[in-house]
């Protein structure tokens, strides 16, 4: 990829993860496990559990993320390989995080995706702030995962490749 689009796409990626960082931010510190169990049963309780777990793995993993990206866009000279790294990172750690949440309080339906439906459908039925919160950052992580699509497998392949013809 030509070293300006390459700069082009970790500017929109950083922006992108801004988005989600403040959303999941503002929302975290807003809500804690208390909040969100108004039952005190224990199928509540351990969804809710989960569902924060993977909320504040996915922040940490955005953050990372952005201030890697802030870093590709500080150097005086553009270093593109390391810039790839950086975009597969944000494709492997936060984009699978999102998507595939360890804990599974919530899945993506791909039948759902082309229907104007919400894909995002949860274990159990959440309260209207957390549903709110994954909902919103949704579309973000979506337009991520088609950005750096590339990154899903092409990238390593590539390495892989230069790897092979430096020892040949």
């Amino acid at each position: 990829m030509p070293a300006d689009n390459l700069q082009n796409l970790c500017a929109e990626t950083r922006e992108k993860l801004k988005s989600a960082i403040s959303i999941m931010e503002t929302f975290l510190n807003e809500y804690a496990l208390p909040q969100l169990v108004a039952e005190q049963d224990e199928e509540t309780n351990h969804f809710y559990k989960g569902f924060l777990s993977d909320l504040r793995h996915l922040l940490t993993f955005s953050e990372v993320s952005f201030e890697k990206l802030g870093i590709v866009q500080r150097r005086p000279n553009f270093d593109a390989e390391f810039a790839e790294k950086e975009l597969y990172h944000v494709y492997h750690r936060c984009v699978n995080s999102f998507f595939y949440p360890k804990n599974e309080s919530y899945s993506e339906d791909g039948r759902y995706a082309y229907t104007g439906q919400d894909a995002i459908r949860f274990r159990k039925k959440p309260i209207r702030p957390a549903r709110d919160v994954i909902m919103d950052i949704t579309k973000i992580y979506e337009e991520l995962r088609d950005d750096l699509n590339y990154y899903e497998s092409d990238y390593l392949t590539e390495r892989r490749m230069q790897a092979e013809r430096k020892h040949a």
